[in-house]
């Protein structure tokens, strides 16, 4: 049997990793990617959802890093406005904090570094005749408006891999590479995939697994001295709305630190997050009783009503994979990315560590200029002017097309359209193209999920689970009774049992 040479193999399904690819494939390139689970299983799922430039890193002297991301703000925006939104942040002044002077010194650099066009300016706030101050404690009498985006993350992943795999690339998930062959001018990776173990070739490799990038550096370097990374816990919970409105808050924390306070899935509030250090040995990710008590505290500190345990109806955790630059704490390691290029031993291969969701074109842009070389391409940056996936229509205009479509569908609650608008954009004419009446959405499951957008998911997004639908490709989890969350596994388990071969044992 002859094996396929591919151009450029991606271990990874994190936004690294479906960027990477995504670059790769627009330039003619044959690419793998192999995720050993869903896309955005992990730390690309786990963030604080938003495209910011990161208002502390200035304090760490970080200015290319915030340079950097505040230029992919507006980049962003115009390429996926449905899944990405301006947002308004407000920062209190508090006694014993940084002073005043220092966070407007701070948001003057924050406001003029990136070249902002779309985003409004910074302004002062007067929190005690101001509505956004309606809910904050009364101590705190002034503070400043900023603006950042929201993000979809675990969509702009889904999104972005799409469009990887539309202009050729293969994107397979549940797929593991298991072992690594270094060759003079290729790779062999034995990946497994349904329980059957195959071997696929690439010219170039790329180590996009995120936490489990030194584990893989492991498959093909026996030195012992592959470990670079520093794995940092970030925790969040999300409790009943605390507060009317669409702007959030950044509080300041007396340890240095600062939290989000972010409206969430419109009943809810999102608050995080936290630093922990974290170790392979711990196993999966998940919030400890110290992190909640860390930050219903720290969101209790500005909040006129406490924030109690009580009010917790979900919380998520993720690991940060950084570069570890020895820095004394967690809260100081660097949250750019950092390239570890290695062509002299053999074929080429590229490792990744750190980087952040607002990064990730440049990343894959600067990944790609990286191996150049290797690869017979140019670095031209094609990535800029395009849309992802549902995404050709100007940031203004997502009301209308929510008009558009109701006026269309006139039968399906607005409220639906309104959330399928913001998952799928544009493309939600595709989905319901055919859709002449409620009966053709086919089974619904509640919270305004049918069996169509299920389909489509399958189809396009490669859901394979009821989770990848509920907490991946959506957050309708959070909207569902446990009943409805189980109509919707079954579904795919009869769906499962139909696809299965029969067996002719005569």
């Amino acid at each position: 049997m002859t094996v396929s040479m591919y151009d450029l193999a991606i271990i990874g399904g994190g936004i690294n990793g479906v960027g990477i690819a995504r670059d790769a494939a627009g330039r003619g390139l044959k690419v793998l990617l192999v995720e050993r689970d869903d896309l955005a299983s992990h730390t690309s799922s786990a963030s604080t959802k938003l495209v910011h430039g990161g208002l502390r890193y200035l304090e760490h002297y970080e200015f290319n890093l915030v340079r950097k991301a505040l230029k992919e703000r507006e980049v962003l925006l115009r390429a996926a406005p449905h899944i990405i939104w301006p947002m308004r942040f407000v920062l209190p002044v508090d006694k014993g904090m940084r002073p005043a002077w220092l966070l407007r010194l701070g948001l003057f650099l924050y406001d003029h570094l990136g070249g902002r066009e779309i985003l409004p300016a910074t302004s002062s706030v007067n929190l005690l005749k101001d509505r956004r101050g309606d809910t904050l404690q009364k101590r705190l009498k002034k503070g400043f408006a900023y603006s950042d985006c929201w993000v979809e993350d675990a969509r702009l992943v889904s999104l972005t891999a799409r469009d990887a795999a539309e202009r050729g690339a293969d994107i397979r998930t549940r797929t593991e590479c298991i072992a690594l062959k270094r060759g003079a001018d290729h790779w062999n990776l034995d990946i497994r995939q349904n329980g059957a173990v195959t071997t696929e070739q690439a010219r170039v490799l790329v180590n996009a697994a995120g936490p489990w990038v030194d584990p893989v550096t492991a498959m093909y370097d026996q030195s012992g001295n592959a470990a670079k990374l520093r794995l940092v816990k970030g925790s969040h919970i999300v409790v009943k709305r605390k507060y009317e409105g669409d702007h959030s808050y950044i509080f300041q924390n007396r340890d240095g630190r600062i939290i989000f306070a972010i409206p969430y899935e419109g009943d809810y509030t999102l608050i995080g997050t936290t630093d922990q250090p974290w170790s392979y040995a711990e196993g999966p990710a998940e919030i400890s009783d110290s992190e909640i008590d860390y930050l219903c505290d720290a969101a209790s500190e500005y909040f006129e009503k406490p924030v109690e345990r009580s009010d917790i109806v979900w919380t998520y955790s993720g690991v940060r994979p950084l570069f570890d630059d020895h820095s004394r704490t967690a809260a100081t390691v660097t949250r750019d990315f950092v390239f570890d290029y290695d062509n002299d031993d053999g074929a080429p291969v590229l490792s990744i560590f750190g980087g952040k969701i607002t990064t990730y074109r440049v990343l894959a842009l600067q990944a790609i200029r990286t191996l150049s070389e290797a690869l017979d391409v140019d670095g031209d940056d094609w990535t800029k002017e395009a849309h992802l996936p549902g995404g050709d229509f100007a940031p203004d205009d997502f009301d209308a097309l929510v008009d558009q479509y109701s006026s269309r569908w006139s039968f399906i609650d607005r409220s639906v359209l309104h959330r399928m608008v913001r998952a799928y954009g544009t493309d939600v004419a595709l989905i319901l193209d055919d859709v002449k009446n409620a009966e053709d959405l086919g089974q619904e499951f509640g919270a305004g999920l049918y069996e169509i957008e299920i389909q489509w998911l399958i189809d396009r997004e490669v859901a394979c689970s009821a989770d990848d639908v509920l907490w991946r490709r959506s957050k309708l989890g959070l909207h569902m009774n446990e009943a409805e969350k189980r109509a919707v596994a079954l579904w795919f388990d009869q769906r499962s049992r139909k696809a299965k071969p029969e067996i002719d044992l005569s």
